[in-house]
Order: C-alpha cells, then structure tokens, then sequence
C-alpha cells in the first residue's frame, strides 16, 4: 500500500476521467482485496472481520475528521467520499484486521495466558470509544495503558515459521507492531494521503506519542479477532475455529 501511495502522488489534485487520485486508491484497495478472494489468499470469514474494521473506522473517521475537531484532514478532493471521509480510507484500517486474521492462520498463532474475554472486551471497547471521547471529556488513555499492561503482562502468543516455534509476550508484539505502524503513518504523511493540523504548511514528523495511539488500536483490533475467529478455553489458551482454519 505504502507503494502505491508514493506511486500516485505524482498525480496530484488534478481529476483523470472525472476521478481523483483518493478514488483511485478506493479502486486499487477493491481489486487487492477481490484478487485475494479469488485466489483464497484470503477467507470469507476473514472477509467478514475486515468488513467489521471497516464500519468501525468509517464511524471513528467522520467524528475526528470533522471540522470542529480536525485531528487530521484528507487535503485532495475525492468523489467517492462520506462527508470529510474518503471511503479508501476504510482500507487503511481494515488492512489490520486483515493482518492479524491471515497471520494468525498462516503461522498457527495460538495464545496462552489470555484474559478472558469479558475483561478483554471491556477494554477494547472503552479503549474505541476513548479515540472519539477524548474530545469531549477527559482522555483516558494513560489508564489504558495500565490497563492493558495489567491484563496481559503474561500473555504470549506462540507461532510457527519453518516447522519451528517461537514465543513473543504480546505486549512487546504491540508495541513493535505500533512502531512499524508509526514508520509507515510519516511516509502516508509525506505523500499526503492524510495531514495532522502541523503538517498543513509541510511535512513535519509525526509525533513519536502517536506509537501510543498505534498501539491502543492495534491492542483493540487484535481483542476483536481473537473473540470473532477463535476460542479461549479455560486455561486461558487461546486457539483459533475451525472455520477460520479452513479457506474459502
């Protein structure tokens, strides 16, 4: 994706048969994601966790994009938009759901020492609801991170490369993850596919406090994969359905 994003800024705000280069992206994002399909790179049940992400970010999107409270800002003109949102913005975050969803099949992920989803779901959903809050009463995201250290300071996931297996303790997974994210956020930014408020005179680097932001996020959409596509039993392993296991 970052590929295409540094591919296409040579087209500027200038419309190509009536489209601009944000409905382009909205195109390229469909032709990935139906090639996928097609060749069962990707499951219908995983489909349907990527189409959760993508209502879940269209709802997060409109609230901080809009006017009165501009936490960051599309600058090229779009036909193919909601309000202050271009729709191949969905893909940007459904691209995570989809990363964990495929990796968790494709390397034989399982958990040990997971929470139970109770306590996981609470705070996966205060932690949504937090992006959005914040503008209106307190942040609370320094408790979010305690919170989350708490639940899973002994949380690892176990997975598969060459026959061979390794362990990771999920909060260090997060928290690499939400630094490569952040990489990846200042070359989008370079090339305009969104802007933070600094960044409208010229590209400044995102600030390094984003990673926390990442790293919520990142915690919030892999609870969401974990209780759609697998089962906790009660030793607190962490497997993933047959269903999911299974393409097509």
């Amino acid at each position: 994706m970052l590929l295409i994003f540094a591919l296409s800024y040579g087209m500027g705000t200038e419309p190509y048969f009536g489209l601009y280069r944000y409905d382009f992206l909205f195109f390229f994002a469909l032709v990935v994601q139906g090639l996928l399909m097609y060749f069962k790179l990707e499951s219908w049940q995983e489909a349907k966790v990527i189409a959760l992400f993508h209502v879940l970010a269209l709802i997060m999107e409109l609230v901080l994009t809009a006017p009165h409270i501009g936490s960051w800002q599309y600058p090229e003109p779009a036909v193919l938009k909601i309000l202050t949102v271009p729709l191949f913005a969905g893909f940007m975050y459904s691209a995570i759901g989809s990363f964990f969803a495929r990796a968790i099949r494709l390397f034989h992920i399982s958990f040990i020492a997971l929470p139970e989803f109770k306590y996981l779901m609470v705070l996966a959903l205060v932690a949504y609801i937090n992006f959005m809050s914040k503008f209106f009463i307190f942040d609370i995201r320094n408790i979010l991170f305690i919170w989350s250290i708490w639940l899973f300071w002994r949380t690892k996931a176990v997975f598969w490369v060459n026959r061979q297996q390794f362990t990771i303790p999920m909060l260090v997974l997060l928290l690499v993850l939400a630094s490569l994210i952040w990489v990846a956020e200042n070359i989008s930014t370079f090339y305009d596919i969104w802007v933070y408020p600094n960044q409208a005179d010229g590209w400044h680097m995102v600030w390094i406090g984003k990673i926390g932001s990442w790293y919520l996020l990142l915690m919030l959409s892999l609870v969401f994969v974990l209780k759609i596509s697998g089962q906790r039993q009660s030793n607190g392993i962490w497997q993933l359905k047959e269903q999911f296991i299974k393409k097509g």
